[in-house]
């Protein structure tokens, strides 16, 4: 019991251990509850979310305020700020009587210390584990040595550091070495990109083949790595008729440029519907016109058909009646699975031989001609130079156009965001009217995605799992 009470008082701030006598009676020391603190059950209207945000506690508090002012109303006459100090304070002398009370008061125990007091006249057993210290007898002798040892002037070691660090006093300047430290608070700033860099000094001198093994030596950067995937500014200006005064031929540009990009959208738009419409009764086909469509190209293969049957021969039989009427000898065919003679192989070896014999004559002749065209070959070989000159030219001018172009680098192909412009009739005739167009971020996205630094994007598409349920809870079935 007495340890108990001691307990308790040692701990005012933990629960009493009181109940009253009634049913609903609770331990004041307890934190109160919901009901109780003012936040309500949370299936009324009163512990929904909106009632515990940042707006309902500014509603509550400008109740509480107002509330306070029509107080001070009714009490005082008006607002306390406005009334002088002798109306608001006074000297309290205090009486005699009063202060006699409230001494009795508190000399007087409290009901809980009375029935906590010890009513045994045998005491309590003492607690010896309260008086034990582990390790008593060691630090006991530990502390009679260097008592000993004081008196023959030896000293510890930690305090013969304690004497000597105050005996030197405090420190002034720090040695080069502790001054060099990365931990060293004294030392100077340094740029970690630049040659001179102290941490690189002790690389210095190494084995460049070393450096590269130990991973202490930095990767060189690649050239193409300086260059920027774009030519295009970080930040473009806009067109003057986007300014919040523009000038009305530069205003009505702008609605030009933003007219003509709507034209070629609903362009667009009315050639893909075209292209899906359902066709309507009027143009839906008709047995007539099928069979008109299967009949396409048979009626002109029948003409040429009649033409040939008339004695009119066509392109490839002329051409071969004009090769025919050449004076090359022909040679007599072999009947069909019979075997050549002698004689007919001899005469085809003798006219291929006599073909090549032609054939490297009239290279010769051609080569011994071209002699006498120096001038026009030369003329052919500065049209040629010019012309692969002028595809150089062609090719430099495609890729510089190019550069300041959006590249392909994703499945989607980037598209231009709409013109941040206000129509005639929306311009603010002042900064303070003025109304802002357009978004910081989507404005920077897509200076991003232009810039070829990423890919375009779409937003993801949020595709639900699972179908909705709908139940209707007690807090909902509360209000209505």
């Amino acid at each position: 019991m007495a340890a108990a009470a001691a307990s308790e008082a040692a701990d005012p701030e933990g629960p009493s251990g009181f109940l009253g006598f009634g049913p609903g009676s609770r331990d004041p020391s307890l934190p109160r509850s919901r009901r109780a603190g003012g936040k309500g059950a949370r299936n009324r209207k009163k512990g929904w979310k909106c009632s515990r945000g940042p707006e309902a506690k500014l509603g509550r508090d400008l109740d509480e305020w107002m509330a306070e002012m029509a107080d001070e109303m009714r009490q005082l006459g008006g607002p306390v700020s406005e009334k002088p100090d002798e109306s608001l304070f006074f000297m309290d002398i205090g009486s005699e009587e009063k202060d006699r009370k409230q001494s009795r008061a508190k000399e007087k125990p409290l009901k809980v210390d009375l029935i906590l007091q010890i009513d045994s006249k045998v005491p309590a057993p003492k607690d010896i584990l309260a008086h034990q210290v582990p390790n008593a007898k060691k630090l006991k002798r530990k502390q009679r040595l260097w008592e000993k040892l004081a008196e023959k002037g030896v000293v510890p070691r930690k305090e013969r550091l304690l004497q000597e660090r105050l005996r030197k006093g405090p420190v002034g300047k720090t040695t080069s070495a502790e001054a060099g430290s990365a931990t060293s608070s004294s030392r100077a700033f340094y740029d970690i990109w630049s040659d001179s860099n102290p941490l690189d000094q002790v690389l210095a001198g190494k084995d460049t083949w070393f450096l590269e093994q130990t991973k202490k030596k930095p990767v060189k950067r690649p050239g193409r790595l300086l260059k920027t995937p774009s030519k295009l500014p970080a930040v473009e200006v806009i067109a003057p008729g986007g300014s919040y005064n523009p000038s009305f031929q530069a205003h009505q540009a702008l609605l030009l440029q933003a007219h003509e990009i709507e034209l070629k959208r609903q362009k667009a738009e009315q050639k893909l519907a075209g292209q899906l419409r359902f066709p309507t009764v009027d143009e839906a086909l008709t047995p007539e016109t099928i069979f008109q469509e299967q009949c396409e190209g048979l009626l002109e293969e029948d003409n040429s058909g009649d033409e040939e049957e008339h004695g009119e021969p066509s392109k490839p039989a002329k051409e071969d009646l004009q090769a025919g009427s050449s004076p090359a000898p022909r040679l007599p065919l072999a009947a069909a699975g019979e075997k050549k003679t002698e004689r007919q192989r001899k005469k085809e070896k003798e006219a291929k031989r006599l073909r090549a014999r032609e054939l490297n004559a009239k290279a010769a002749r051609l080569r011994r001609q071209e002699v006498f065209q120096l001038r026009s070959i030369g003329l052919q070989v500065k049209r040629w130079e010019a012309e692969l000159l002028q595809r150089k030219w062609a090719r430099e001018a495609r890729r510089e156009a190019e550069a300041d172009q959006p590249k392909r680098l994703g499945r989607l192909k980037y598209e231009d965001p709409d013109l941040d412009l206000q129509l005639s009739t929306e311009l603010a005739e002042s900064l303070r009217t003025l109304k802002p167009e357009g978004s910081i971020l989507k404005d920077r996205f897509k200076s991003l995605q232009k810039r070829n630094l990423i890919e375009p994007r779409e937003r993801a598409k949020f595709k639900r799992k699972y179908r909705l349920k709908y139940v209707e809870k007690r807090a909902f079935r509360a209000i209505t």
